[in-house]
């Protein structure tokens, strides 16, 4: 595969997904991948993917309830992750074929050597997307109060450490004055009421239900300043995958694309799609806060996200985020 991005600006939109398996760029029977079982179709057709159950993943579920996927020869099995480093393990052990997660664990698991691509952005952050929360009656009533605190996140050395962390910057303290839990999302808010954290790292639409169910307030948005409009989770694949396997990851890109399409532009399509794979019902649906879904790979917007692991300590050493997208070698 060999596309290249022009600059650090560049996004590689639609147009660069649907040309993404063009081993020279101009493979009539590559390009024409989407002919299921034929000389141009997908080289493996039965894929399991690894997803969040949360907003981010929802273009996954769109595309299989729409029949994207099967249009493009595909039979796709989603299983539930309880957080992309975790499904990181699964993908390596071979176990899934690829997975959401989100970039933080992304970037760590390249700097460690794994040699993995990202084929498909999902989700970004927006304004009260991923909120620190605590209980009804919490005595913590800024970010400063949290030191010596549990703090739960859904795993460790993610983006919700990173998004935490940064919050406690500006209000004087450091990821050492905390102490980080994982928890699975779902299970946040009882061990919120239960006081076995002090405070939970938690997005939609366990955000709302919290609120909702045990009257858990918000502590602070965790997507301000140097995390505003932050780039969360994408779907990866081994380095190996990509290769043997070009034209299985284009027609996974088209379905996918087809589907964030609609995911960014009909909030509706959303909310159908969330009752069907996380534990909320239409209503809540209704009225969570979502992220958004972008439509492009934008190189630029993945690197703020290794250019800010490496301010925190993260990363030892900074890491181009054009070496991690299909067509870079490396």
């Amino acid at each position: 595969m060999r596309f290249r991005l022009a600059g650090r600006a560049a996004a590689v939109g639609l147009a660069a997904v649907l040309a993404l398996a063009a081993c020279g760029g101009s493979d009539p029977e590559t390009t024409a991948a989407a002919a299921p079982g034929g000389a141009g179709g997908p080289e493996k057709t039965q894929l399991t993917i690894g997803a969040l159950p949360i907003p981010d993943s929802a273009a996954l579920y769109i595309a299989d309830k729409r029949g994207f996927f099967a249009g493009e020869g595909l039979t796709v099995k989603i299983e539930p992750i309880q957080g992309g480093a975790q499904a990181q393990q699964s993908l390596l052990g071979g176990s899934l074929d690829a997975t959401q997660t989100n970039y933080v664990s992304t970037f760590l698991a390249v700097s460690a050597g794994n040699k993995m691509k990202i084929i498909s952005d999902l989700y970004q952050a927006t304004p009260n997307s991923f909120n620190l929360m605590v209980a009804k009656d919490s005595p913590i009533k800024t970010p400063a109060d949290l030191k010596g605190k549990k703090v739960a996140v859904n795993s460790l050395k993610n983006i919700g450490t990173l998004a935490v962390t940064s919050v406690l910057k500006t209000h004087g303290l450091t990821a050492e004055d905390v102490q980080f839990l994982e928890f699975p999302f779902p299970d946040m808010a009882g061990q919120l009421e239960k006081g076995v954290v002090d405070a939970a790292w938690m997005t939609e639409p366990h955000l709302t239900a919290a609120a909702t169910k045990i009257g858990a307030q918000k502590l602070a948005d965790t997507m301000t300043g140097p995390t505003a409009d932050f780039p969360i989770a994408g779907v990866i694949v081994t380095e190996k995958f990509v290769n043997e396997n070009p034209k299985t990851v284009a027609a996974f890109q088209r379905a996918v694309a087809k589907a964030q399409q609609i995911a960014a532009s009909d909030r509706k399509a959303v909310e159908e799609i969330l009752p069907t794979y996380t534990k909320i019902d239409a209503a809540t649906a209704a009225v969570i806060t979502l992220g958004t879904f972008p439509t492009s790979l934008d190189e630029t917007r993945l690197q703020r996200v290794a250019d800010l692991m490496v301010e925190q300590g993260y990363l030892k050493s900074p890491i181009e985020a054009k070496t991690i997208l299909p067509g870079a070698n490396g």
